[in-house]
């Protein structure tokens, strides 16, 4: 298939946030990072139930693979709704035909108990064969304890950890923390408020950046490139568009520098593939013919994925699913919406 890519990988979602479009406003407007997590995430995800998680995943992951995306790294939080979760999210994208790597992003915020069956989900999806890794939420919101068995569970598994990292300034402090814990197959996000210099062991981790969230939650730049590890792009939850989000990227960074260029931002968008090796056998073929030059692509919106094949399997045929209706999907998604809107 010569005249195809290799399927793109969304270095960082958050699945459940395809149900957030048009939820009720917050009970008074968020001027700060932290108060953006109390007032919308923090109070969306503890309504979340497992009927929200799958057709939440199911919309997350059609949508992706409508934009050629056929593989997504997860990082999933449910409080209320934790014990089999990620079965549910990894059910759902099979069933779309997305690889999916997932975890649950432990926390203290619900007491040493919640922490426990985060961690414990973790364990029992990994040890069943599950992919993905251990999920931590971020270092301010968890113990010492806490972390230490993260990274302890993810040594034991063989796996890395999944965690934001110095997102805001209200977690400035975690590169420090963790640094004594981190090992080179974990994957760190944002980075934005990270110290200089990086503490060594942290830099040979891969950061997944997302630029257009860094920019919806004002929480600054975090210079990708000067990150000395690995650097992967994710959407944080908005969406699944890796072209999108590669071009927003790059007006970021150009921003920034103006030496940059398109092949700095399209390294860091194959270097997905990195996270999802088998991804990179997937083929996509678009709407148009210089999707694999940065240059074009960088200048060029509105690209569509016309066709995918995820294991020599078509998922998708003219834009749309094979093995998904997608009108219904985003209808039941609707109706799992509006329950959730209504626990707000």
């Amino acid at each position: 298939m010569a005249d195809t890519t290799p399927g793109l990988v969304c270095g960082h979602h958050h699945l459940y946030s395809s149900l957030a479009r048009g939820m009720p406003a917050p009970p008074r407007s968020p001027t700060t990072f932290l108060e953006i997590l109390e007032q919308v995430w923090w109070r969306l995800d503890v309504a979340l139930d497992l009927d929200m998680l799958r057709w939440s995943a199911m919309l997350g992951a059609l949508e992706a693979l409508e934009c050629g995306t056929t593989a997504v790294v997860d990082h999933h939080e449910s409080p209320s709704a934790i014990e089999g979760s990620l079965d549910v999210i990894a059910a759902a994208c099979a069933e779309v035909g997305v690889r999916v790597v997932a975890c649950y992003g432990i926390t203290d915020r619900h007491g040493a108990d919640g922490a426990r069956r985060g961690l414990e989900e973790n364990e029992r999806f990994l040890r069943a064969g599950g992919r993905g890794m251990v999920g931590v939420h971020a270092a301010f919101t968890c113990s010492d304890e806490t972390l230490t068995r993260a990274a302890g569970l993810a040594a034991d598994l063989g796996t890395g950890v999944h965690i934001h990292v110095a997102e805001g300034a209200v977690d400035a402090g975690s590169a420090l923390r963790l640094a004594p814990l981190v090992a080179e197959d974990w994957l760190g996000v944002h980075g934005v408020h990270r110290p200089a210099p990086l503490p060594e062991a942290l830099g040979r981790a891969t950061l997944a950046h997302n630029a257009r969230s860094n920019m919806n939650n004002a929480v600054g730049y975090a210079r990708p490139r000067e990150w000395p590890g690995p650097v992967v792009l994710g959407t944080d939850g908005i969406g699944g568009d890796m072209l999108d989000e590669a071009r927003v990227a790059y007006a970021r960074a150009r921003e920034d520098d103006v030496t940059t260029t398109p092949e700095n931002v399209w390294g860091w968008l194959a270097a997905g593939a990195a996270l999802v090796p088998e991804a990179a056998g997937d083929r996509v073929r678009w709407s148009y013919d210089g999707i694999d030059d940065p240059w074009r692509a960088a200048f060029t919106p509105g690209v569509r994925a016309l066709d995918a094949w995820v294991d020599g399997v078509q998922v998708l045929a003219g834009g749309r699913a094979t093995r998904v209706d997608g009108a219904e999907v985003r209808a039941r998604a609707a109706e799992q919406a509006q329950r959730l809107f209504a626990r707000l």
